[in-house]
């Protein structure tokens, strides 16, 4: 185990919440000065913490806790009925993993999903310069996984291959084959490409009870939320 003791934590000023916006928000970051090692990155996942850019970070607020950190267990998840259909109906895709780069093809699909899906959120408007601060990370354990359907592009997972399991950073697609469900195919494929991979879960970032579009989440069973310092696993 890592000497996590050693490490330095820096908190942000408090700041409009982008899940509930009658909340502040504070973020805790591991000092950006550390080096971006994959195990002090798996044993911080553990704790609840995620990647952004080049940034881990976990919620830190004083006056609300809403934000509980989700993992799948790859090894006993069970797909619902619904899941399965899922599953079928993408049979035709093909998957392929990449090293993380900014392409043209890359950057026309996240414009198109964040302008017609996330017009609301914090990452509209989309730019060149965003998409790569965000996603395109030259880091020895992130992945692109490219979901193809006859060589066209339909969606990207950017994933992080960790000791423990994946991290499933973000996830974008073509808003106009909605009847294909990508977003939750893209979660599905990964929980089984980490049973392949014999790692333990993947790690989907935080839940909100409140926040209607953290809700597919609580549907892939069963899930474990990090909750009192511990993972407590929902069946």
């Amino acid at each position: 185990m890592t000497e996590l003791a050693r490490l330095k934590f820096y908190a942000t000023q408090p700041h409009p919440c982008s899940y509930l916006p009658e909340e502040q928000a504070t973020t805790l970051f591991l000092d950006p000065s550390q080096p971006m090692d994959v195990l002090v990155y798996a044993e911080l996942s553990e704790l609840g913490f995620r990647r952004s850019g080049d940034h881990l970070y976990r919620p830190h607020c004083q006056q609300c806790t809403a934000c509980i950190p989700a993992r799948i267990p790859a090894a006993p998840f069970k797909a619902s009925r619904q899941q399965r259909r899922i599953l079928k109906r993408n049979e035709d895709i093909a998957v392929r993993c990449v090293r993380p780069a900014f392409t043209e093809e890359y950057y026309a699909l996240y414009v198109r999903y964040i302008e017609q899906r996330h017009a609301d959120g914090d990452m509209y408007p989309p730019s060149r310069d965003q998409f790569s601060t965000f996603l395109v990370r030259d880091l020895p354990f992130s992945r692109f996984y490219e979901f193809r359907l006859q060589g066209r592009l339909l969606a990207l997972a950017v994933t992080d291959l960790l000791p423990n399991g994946l991290s499933a950073v973000y996830t974008f697609y073509d808003p106009a084959e909605e009847r294909r469900s990508l977003g939750r195919f893209a979660i599905l494929w990964q929980i089984g490409e980490t049973e392949r991979l014999g790692l333990e879960a993947v790690y989907l970032g935080y839940w909100i009870k409140n926040c209607r579009k953290m809700n597919y989440k609580t549907q892939y069973r069963p899930i474990e939320l990090f909750v009192n310092q511990r993972w407590t696993r929902l069946t």
